[in-house]
């Protein structure tokens, strides 16, 4: 028998992840990624093997705020676009556990950032923000590696959703026992754009911003 997944959990925490960094950098403000070089990947294990699969990214465009360390925005996965290389195990996932037709998004809004952002170079980052799934909203802290290179950006994070926890229908079987979290990893690519009513570039402005939050967790 087939083991069906509800991944669909996955992408837009995945999606969630991508837009985690943010630079300090008043006239830079906003992040949006690409698209065509974003890429989401789930895994769900089962007694008997891992599935594998994949969402892409429909948006992702998140503003920060230097001065209160807020984000603000929305990162966009494609529900409908869900596939893990079999098609009839692919067909039950989007008919009753992810409703693709009923629910074609899967978002994260992200509102807080914890962390350390250079202008160049490497750094980790957590990003705080509302995942919605099946039309519910759930609190997820996301890990986020972030490059910073000119004016791109590259993202990379590692997770895992507690689907079954957060109401999506169990997929496992009398004979096989499907994990109740699905993990998740992104790996994104953006371009950071500058505000143009912000262009100066005082020492203050050059310097690195942390921003304390109060993670709770990756999931709640």
């Amino acid at each position: 028998m087939r083991i069906y997944l509800r991944h669909s959990s996955a992408i837009p925490v995945a999606l969630v992840a991508l837009q985690f960094a943010i630079p300090a950098f008043a006239q830079q403000t906003a992040l949006e990624l690409d698209p065509a070089r974003t890429e989401i990947h789930f895994a769900l294990k089962s007694s008997l093997h891992t599935v594998h699969g994949t969402f892409k990214l429909k948006s992702g465009k998140v503003s920060f705020d230097p001065q209160t360390g807020k984000l603000s925005g929305l990162i966009v996965a494609d529900a409908t676009t869900g596939e893990s290389g079999n098609g009839g195990r692919d067909s039950k996932m989007h008919r009753e556990i992810i409703e693709s037709k009923k629910y074609p998004e899967i978002t994260f809004a992200p509102h807080d950032l914890e962390g350390s952002i250079p202008a160049e170079g490497d750094s980790r980052v957590q990003v705080k923000g509302a995942f919605a799934l099946l039309g519910q909203d759930h609190e997820l802290v996301v890990p986020v590696d972030v490059r910073f290179s000119g004016s791109e950006a590259t993202l990379d994070a590692n997770f895992s959703i507690p689907y079954i926890a957060w109401g999506l229908k169990n997929p496992s079987t009398f004979i096989l026992r499907a994990a109740d979290t699905v993990q998740v990893s992104i790996h994104g690519v953006g371009t950071l754009m500058r505000d143009p009513r912000n262009q100066q570039s005082s020492p203050a402005a050059r310097l690195d911003t942390k921003l304390p939050t109060r993670a709770a967790g990756l999931a709640r």
